[in-house]
């Protein structure tokens, strides 16, 4: 059988106030640093706006082929569909019993109103409404949320990890990192995302308190899942914007600069990111792409993988929504219907 850690009974130390000293710092650090980030991504973006062809940017946007753009839009959608999959490994985990087509459309609604609206709205507050509104409990939330969060970073380390390591990403000059040190950390990044699967299979069965919640590790072979379908998402987005760049850029290049873009998001509490991957690609390929083509493939790509999926998204919130609402009837209805009903006579 496997062992269960038992709960720290431990009395609060000395070294109890690290934690109350880290909570009070935070939000200073958060007052100063992130405005100071968004500043300095909007004077960026101030910068080269100026510069960019912005007449080019619509001449490009005109050029694309529809069959183009209906195949951008086909990775697009392959590529919600495959984050909605990171839903499925929390059921697994959970053992939770919603059906998988109901979890999956959460995931990926969540998923639409995440890129479009923020982490907060989309990633953690829509998503838990809806598993709350389908009678999930908020432990078992909370581990579907993290499971999906873990997914989604680990297959972006594992991915950009092996790009810095194999030398594929060229730092610039600004970045203040050499190219050995950027390989270094790649091998670190990817060492992590397999330290991960190692802990998955040695600590497989272990039960931890956190906070008064119980946290468990998934099997070895759901962390491999984990890894597979979320390097796989990933290198779907950056195939999709290599598609719209008509290939004047290398696939790992492209791929490296996205994945840049999505850290900077993260960084910047901006919804959507609004405006910092145009600034990051306008920063990072205005050397290699003409500005004005470069524009338009990075507001194509914000228009079918950003905004396309989100009316997507509304219309499946909205189903979800009301299939919830008819679950609330139809057990209201039985709560009140007595068990044994008398035969009415006639």
């Amino acid at each position: 059988m496997a062992s269960t850690a038992a709960p720290a009974s431990a009395t609060p130390s000395s070294s109890s106030s690290s934690p109350a000293t880290a909570t009070s710092l935070w939000p200073r650090v958060r007052r100063w640093v992130f405005p100071a980030l968004g500043i300095l991504v909007l004077g960026l973006l101030v910068s080269h706006a100026h510069k960019v062809d912005w007449a080019g940017a619509w001449q490009a946007l005109w050029r694309y082929s529809p069959w183009l753009l209906l195949g951008v839009l086909g990775l697009a959608t392959a590529s919600h569909a495959l984050y909605g999959c990171f839903d499925l490994i929390g059921r697994r985990h959970t053992r939770h019993t919603l059906p998988r087509l109901q979890a999956w459309a959460i995931a990926v609604t969540s998923y639409a109103f995440n890129l479009n609206l923020g982490s907060l709205v989309g990633g953690v507050a829509l998503r838990a409404r809806l598993y709350t509104r389908a009678g999930l409990d908020e432990a078992t939330i909370a581990q579907i949320v993290g499971l999906s969060l873990a997914t989604n970073w680990l297959g972006y380390g594992l991915v950009a990890g092996s790009l810095f390591a194999a030398g594929l990403i060229a730092p610039p000059s600004q970045a203040h990192i050499g190219a050995t040190a950027l390989r270094v950390l790649g091998a670190a990044m990817v060492l992590l995302a397999l330290a991960y699967v190692a802990a998955c299979k040695f600590a497989h069965g272990r039960e931890w308190r956190v906070r008064g919640k119980r946290l468990t590790l998934p099997s070895p072979g759901l962390a491999l899942v984990q890894l597979l379908l979320s390097a796989t998402n990933w290198a779907l987005m950056g195939a999709a914007m290599y598609a719209l760049l008509g290939g004047q850029v290398e696939y790992g290049k492209v791929l490296g600069v996205l994945m840049a873009a999505a850290i900077v998001g993260v960084i910047m509490p901006i919804p959507g990111g609004l405006g910092v991957l145009e600034a990051v690609y306008l920063a990072l390929l205005s050397g290699s792409v003409k500005q004005g083509a470069l524009m338009g493939a990075v507001l194509a790509y914000r228009a079918l993988y950003y905004l396309l999926p989100l009316a997507g998204g509304m219309v499946l919130y909205l189903l979800l929504e009301r299939y919830a609402a008819g679950s609330d009837v139809g057990s209201c209805s039985d709560e009140r219907a007595p068990p044994h009903a008398p035969p009415s006579s006639s």
